[in-house]
């Protein structure tokens, strides 16, 4: 930045604080009034859409909540929308938007980090619909679900706002100029939420010198799933997930290959979307290694629940999970879990032995031994997949969302979190 822009910066700030203490004069007990969540697009798919959907649908019991899509690239919503939560856009790609917006929609945005993993998805249209949103609140909540949306929330909202992060991948997955933004903003934030104990201790010492008015976990909860509880008869295996790297999909297919060698009647089913080069790609792997009639790639669908309860073994072939939302929602249908123990989820969730397996090495052939384990050892799968429902037990919406209702009305009360106009 240079120096003209940085001083432009700094008043522009300090114009801001001025304007927020003169506002806090006015403003309603903070902490009342709506729950508002930032989701980056709420007519997608993805383990993030999902429970934001399944906590907003419980935090409408009590209190009125909105879902503020930053976009809209889809006419109609993948998974169905919670009644009485309202749906806003910000940037309705589906419609029309004017010249003006076009333009703005073509610059780069100037708020949010090159190295925010939806960058690609932001524009300097989105900031200034961002900010006009974030500036027209009276009161209420917001809930940010990625840096992004933290970031700038923690500098803009104004302080009458209760302000709530919360992370659904790990503090060293960003890159360092978005982990030096974190610890220098993220302590103007009332409370920070991540999914595990292990990124719970990360950003407790990221942010040592900067904390948040609160740093805890709260895990996500297990939707309401279609389908019965698996008899684990069917000799299917079951993966889920984006087709990306980080779900390390090539290496379940290098695993199938001893799998298939030594289980010929087994298949492997994977379900989840990508994009055409990645599909393709992944698709050749499958032909190359022989495998077009014991793995089959099944796109993305609604009702994950209805395919597990049609499964026998869940593998989990990552390599890392923000938590492993899929997990769960594999034990809540009593299916056994095979995973790699990736950083940083499954071993938060799954208890190697008990209700799964924790493979510990990175290679496919361990992986292919802990499927081939389950598959061989029908008493020992049956008697993980029983364990397996009491784990996600835990984890059901009515023990999650209270803590959400708990964490929502301690912070209504005066606290030591972001200073009253704070800019």
């Amino acid at each position: 930045m240079t120096r003209a822009r940085a001083i432009v910066a700094r008043a522009a700030l300090a114009l801001l604080g001025l304007i927020n203490r003169r506002r806090l004069r006015k403003a309603p007990p903070r902490g009342t009034g709506p729950v508002r969540i930032l989701l980056l697009h709420a007519y997608g798919m993805g383990g993030t859409i999902r429970t934001v959907l399944n906590l907003a649908a419980y935090l409408s019991r009590e209190r009125e909540v909105e879902i503020v899509s930053l976009v809209r690239t889809n006419e109609e919503p993948f998974f169905a929308m919670p009644p009485g939560v309202k749906v806003t856009f910000l940037d309705d790609r589906t419609a029309p938007r004017g010249r003006f917006a076009e333009f703005l929609a073509r610059r780069p945005s100037r708020l949010v980090s090159k190295e925010e993993k939806a960058y690609h998805n932001m524009s300097l249209l989105t900031d200034l619909r961002l900010l006009r949103f974030l500036r027209s609140l009276r009161g209420g909540v917001v809930i940010g679900t990625r840096p992004g949306f933290n970031l700038v929330m923690s500098l803009f909202a104004p302080p009458e706002v209760v302000l709530v992060g919360q992370e659904h991948v790990t503090f060293e997955s960003h890159g360092p100029e978005l982990q030096s933004l974190i610890k220098r903003r993220y302590g103007r934030l009332d409370a920070f939420a991540t999914l595990t104990e292990a990124d719970r201790k990360e950003y407790a010492k990221a942010l040592r010198k900067n904390p948040p008015g609160r740093l805890l976990r709260i895990p996500n909860a297990i939707p309401e799933l279609a389908g019965d509880v698996s008899p684990l008869t069917e000799k299917v295996v079951i993966g889920i997930g984006r087709i990306v790297w980080a779900k390390g999909f090539d290496r379940l297919v290098n695993a199938w290959k001893t799998v298939a060698e030594e289980h010929p009647d087994w298949v492997l089913r994977i379900y989840g979307g990508g994009t055409p080069e990645r599909e393709e790609k992944l698709q050749a792997r499958i032909d190359e290694a022989g495998l077009s009639d014991k793995v089959f790639l099944m796109g993305s669908t609604p009702e994950i629940g209805v395919e597990l309860s049609k499964s026998s073994i869940y593998a989990v072939s990552s390599r890392y999970e923000g938590f492993g939302m899929t997990i769960l929602e594999a034990m809540s249908k009593g299916v056994p879990v095979v995973s790699f123990n990736c950083p940083h989820g499954p071993k938060e969730i799954i208890t190697d032995g008990h209700d799964g397996l924790l493979v510990r090495s990175k290679k496919a052939a361990e992986l292919a031994a802990g499927i081939g384990r389950l598959i061989e050892d029908e008493e020992l799968r049956r008697e993980m997949g029983a364990n397996a429902l009491r784990t996600a037990a835990n984890y059901h919406m009515e023990v999650i969302g209270a803590r959400w209702t708990e964490l929502l009305a301690d912070l209504a009360q005066p606290s030591p979190g972001r200073a009253p106009g704070a800019a």
